[in-house]
């Protein structure tokens, strides 16, 4: 029993880590972000995790027309609010599409001079 205690709190760090390396240190904070249509709490980048805690952001949530997501800006994907222009930005992993709004099919072959986006990557 100890044992999967212990896997169970590495996996949970290292699972914490990867969040937070994807921020300056400085920028990292705990909060809530809109993501589709729930509120989404916990550690991340301050532009992301813009709400202070899940009653704020279940208020936006209600306040429909300031929530840019609910103009649906992605063509698909899933929409998450933001402070910085343009106030969204689209996940687009896993739908095999890639741009702002999710617009740009990902490309099937190597093409001479593209960067392969990442959201195209298949594991």
């Amino acid at each position: 029993m100890r044992v999967s205690s212990t896997i169970l709190v590495l996996t949970v760090t290292a699972c914490v880590c990867f969040v937070v390396q994807a921020c300056e240190p400085d920028q990292i904070q705990y909060g809530c972000k809109i993501y589709g249509t729930a509120c989404s709490c916990g550690h991340g980048c301050k532009t992301e995790y813009i709400y202070k805690n899940r009653r704020v952001c279940l208020n936006a949530l209600r306040e429909r027309s300031s929530n840019v997501c609910s103009r649906t800006p992605c063509q698909r994907g899933i929409c998450i609010q933001t402070v910085q222009d343009p106030g969204f930005t689209c996940k687009c992993e896993g739908t095999g599409y890639y741009g702002q709004r999710c617009e740009k099919a990902c490309p099937t072959t190597a093409v001479y001079g593209l960067v392969f986006p990442h959201e195209c990557v298949v594991i």
